[in-house]
């Protein structure tokens, strides 16, 4: 499938696309290592996102037990600089199989999606740190953009709403996540824009599956849900951001 045909969807869905003064700010040099670091942890938070919404909706303690020892050592490595990163693709497995605990209407197809995108979000966690290794960069902790408590803050607080709220929501991120990859992948050297090329297939699919699930879920329309978030994300992406990062803002200088 061309680049054309698999983001059509995605600038649909989104309301806005990325401003050409956040891309300006994405391809200097100077701001290459934030950029990568700023990766890394997304990919590990996607994952995060994905494991908790199996372990809140779908699973008994057993199995969320499982999942958890599976995302250890991609936490310990950020969190408390421990191991050696590249062991890691012998940990991208499960140890034992989920199952999803009786009275789970959606539980099965809810595991099956997410455990798809945890273990992809958890491989492209390792090819990062592999091209951060390559570029000589060195992880240091960095604070969150604003950009997911932003979408988050517009989740409802009762169920099901709540939860089809956090599917849209990474649906959401996703989605801005394989724009911004194509956008920028043009302006980097070529080993850095062949992983961003390399990277749309699976966001889209992401993107793709979050929003198949709150549909079934919900059990109803819920385009003006879709419609709520779309614009708040895009009073994310638009409005003045003082902080540059992957999901960041109109860089300040230029709003």
């Amino acid at each position: 499938m061309s680049t054309t045909k698999l983001l059509s969807p995605i600038l649909s869905f989104l309301k806005c696309e990325t401003p050409q003064a956040w891309i300006d700010e994405a391809v200097k040099k100077e701001n290459l290592s934030i950029l990568l670091i700023d990766h890394l942890v997304c990919e590990l938070k996607a994952a995060q996102s994905a494991m908790f919404l199996i372990r809140k909706y779908a699973i008994d303690k057993e199995s969320s037990d499982a999942l958890l020892v599976w995302l250890q050592p991609f936490e310990q490595l950020i969190y408390k600089r421990q191991g050696d990163w590249r062991t890691l693709p012998d940990k991208n497995k499960l140890t034992k199989a989920i199952v999803p605990k009786s009275g789970s209407a959606h539980g099965q197809d809810l595991i099956d999606k997410m455990v798809l995108l945890i273990k992809e979000e958890l491989h492209h966690f390792y090819q990062v740190l592999e091209i951060m290794d390559e570029y000589g960069i060195e992880y240091r902790s960095i604070t969150p953009c604003r950009y997911a408590k932003g979408l988050l803050r517009h989740v409802k607080s009762f169920e099901p709403d709540a939860m089809v709220d956090k599917l849209i929501v990474g649906a959401f991120i996703e989605a801005r996540s394989c724009e911004r990859f194509a956008k920028i992948a043009p302006h980097v050297d070529k080993r850095l824009g062949d992983f961003y090329i390399s990277l749309l297939r699976s966001e889209a699919r992401h993107y793709q599956d979050y929003l198949t699930l709150a549909t079934e879920i919900a059990g109803k329309d819920i385009s003006e849900r879709v419609k709520h978030f779309a614009e708040v994300e895009a009073q994310l992406i638009l409005s003045s951001d003082n902080d540059f990062k992957f999901h960041s803002g109109l860089p300040a200088k230029t709003a």
